[in-house]
């Protein structure tokens, strides 16, 4: 990183372990440029954040594949690897390839894309409570859905393009309703509650009138569930995860500099609001395709993040840690809810609300404990 100082001379030497200036340099106009290098902190945080997400993942590819082997027709492990190397017997690739494989899949990725969704929103807001299902965004996918299935009678695939639909409209609304002079988190959460409560509430209208078959669809939906997932909601999620994570590592660089301030960020050449913005606008990306995918499963965005923050240390390293904790979070939820009550299986969003509701009273009590959102 480099960094532009007005001054007469080079800065004196530190011995702060988080960064050391390896070269000085005079730029064309007389100042001073001084190359900043990472210290051993930073190095620490990065080797600790690639051993919590190669932990996080190796649990959740363990989970996924315990998953493949148990349903109403249980399979040993042996039987679904064979199955997978294409060398199984022809009833297990109904019951592996179409059946678990893609309900599998989707839940891994649906974790990972609202475990980095949080934390970018935590991140930018500075604010722990901060999740897409507490500001608005999924709530205006379900509200979209719920009108697609109960007004247009629309099938399942007009309903994933409707909450679709319905997340990116919202997260455009809410951006555009705390702009002004550039985007505070404070407004942004504000506004987010505000629309929350309005999309809620012409959620609950439209339930009010549906017919009883509609609503029972609706509240399934609502809910947050991975059951009879196919690979038409596995394809989009890949391709979306592989387009926009790289995006976010991309403007995820500037986050450091952001944490100066908005004035010392435009000091050092970069445009907070427009990093600011990019990094929302992907945000509610992955929220979209997510609900699109499941429904609306709450708390993942919200949990996963702390959890990540916690474990590595250092919050400008916990993006990808929270997008493999995740997955971990969603797949292992899905393997509850499908073996608690067996043989009758329970939306995935039953356990992560059962899980997070504690989780979120345990965060607003320490907030007001400290007299903070943090």
């Amino acid at each position: 990183m480099d960094a532009t100082i007005d001054a007469p001379a080079a800065p004196p030497p530190t011995d702060r372990p988080t960064a050391r200036a390896t070269g000085v340099t005079r730029a064309p106009d007389g100042s001073l440029v001084v190359r900043v290098r990472r210290g051993r902190l930073s190095a620490r945080l990065d080797a600790r954040s690639v051993a919590v997400t190669a932990v996080a993942l190796g649990l959740a590819t363990l989970v996924f594949a315990w998953s493949l082997t148990l349903g109403d027709y249980p399979l040993s492990l042996g039987d679904v690897v064979r199955t997978l190397v294409g060398q199984g017997e022809q009833r297990h690739e109904f019951i592996v390839r179409t059946l678990r494989l893609p309900r599998g899949l989707t839940g891994l990725l649906v974790g990972a894309s609202l475990g980095l969704a949080g934390a970018v929103f935590q991140r930018i807001m500075r604010n722990p409570l901060a999740s897409p299902d507490l500001i608005g965004i999924s709530n205006g996918a379900a509200a979209a859905a719920v009108f697609v299935i109960v007004v247009l009678g629309g099938s399942s695939t007009e309903v994933t393009w409707g909450a679709l639909a319905g997340a990116v409209g919202t997260g455009a609304a809410i951006h555009l309703l705390a702009y002004k002079r550039g985007i505070s988190g404070y407004r942004l959460v504000l506004v987010g509650v505000a629309v929350t409560a309005m999309m809620t509430s012409i959620t609950s209208y439209l339930l009010t009138r549906a017919e009883i078959y509609e609503a029972q669809r609706a509240v399934v939906w609502l809910t947050g569930s991975l059951n009879a997932r196919g690979w038409d909601h596995v394809r989009p999620l890949t391709v979306a995860l592989a387009v926009l994570l790289p995006a976010v590592l991309a403007l995820a660089r500037h986050l450091r500099v952001l944490d100066l301030g908005d004035d010392a960020a435009r000091g050092l050449g970069a445009r907070a609001d427009r990093v600011r913005s990019g990094l929302l606008l992907v945000a509610t990306a992955l929220v979209a395709v997510s609900v699109a995918s499941a429904g609306p499963v709450s708390f993942v965005a919200l949990v996963a993040p702390q959890i990540g923050r916690r474990l590595v240390g250092g919050s400008s390293a916990a993006l990808v840690p929270s997008a493999a904790l995740g997955a971990l979070l969603l797949v292992a939820s899905d393997l509850v809810a499908r073996r608690v009550v067996a043989p009758t299986e329970l939306p995935v969003g039953v356990v992560t609300a059962i899980l997070g509701a504690p989780y979120l009273l345990i965060l607003l009590a320490r907030a007001n404990r400290i007299g903070s959102a943090g």
